[in-house]
């Protein structure tokens, strides 16, 4: 499959979760074992050929694409959490949205120290989360200097925004306009 064919598996919800939004729903990806496969072959191929040691993703939709990446690569993967997720003392980073505040929390002894670590997520759109994500696995002791994503919204900016950040940046697809 190619990336073309793998892009007429995403399905478009017009206006949500707000009027005039299109939403890009992986859900009818994810729900094609082909379509499955394949994406996470090239999400694998792109990690390891970026020398990651672990993989990240954010909770929700990254810890479907992420840990799948990791098992093909036989390593450990990171779950970077939603605040109040884990039943242990955790290190964490508050962060801004267009409308207010999030956080984002890990287990402080997930990295080993120095551990190349590679962020996978399903979608980038204004990179908030991913730029957290990255700032906290640094924190923790990871070296990270790879984002993987499925769908780029290049329109939204957010794979600018974490080139900016000296990373680098790949996506199976993109959307513009969007």
């Amino acid at each position: 499959m190619t990336p073309e064919d793998l892009k007429a598996l995403i399905r478009t919800v017009p206006d949500f979760p707000a009027k005039g939004i299109r939403f890009r729903d992986i859900t009818t990806l994810i729900g094609d074992g082909a379509g499955l496969a394949r994406s996470v072959a090239m999400l694998a191929q792109r990690a390891e050929a970026a020398g990651a040691q672990m993989i990240a993703g954010m909770e929700a939709r990254g810890f479907i694409f992420g840990a799948a990446v990791a098992v093909e690569l036989g390593i450990g993967f990171v779950p970077v959490r939603k605040p109040g997720k884990l039943p242990i003392e955790t290190i964490g980073i508050d962060y801004a949205l267009e409308y207010g505040s999030d956080r984002l929390e890990i287990d402080p002894g997930a990295v080993a120290g120095g551990k190349h670590v590679v962020i996978v997520d399903d979608l980038i759109a204004t990179g908030g989360t991913a730029l957290a994500a990255v700032e906290l696995l640094r924190k923790a002791g990871a070296r990270v200097d790879h984002a993987l994503f499925v769908i780029d919204l290049p329109d939204l900016g957010g794979a600018d925004r974490l080139r900016e950040a000296d990373l680098a940046v790949n996506a199976i697809m993109q959307f513009d306009g969007e």
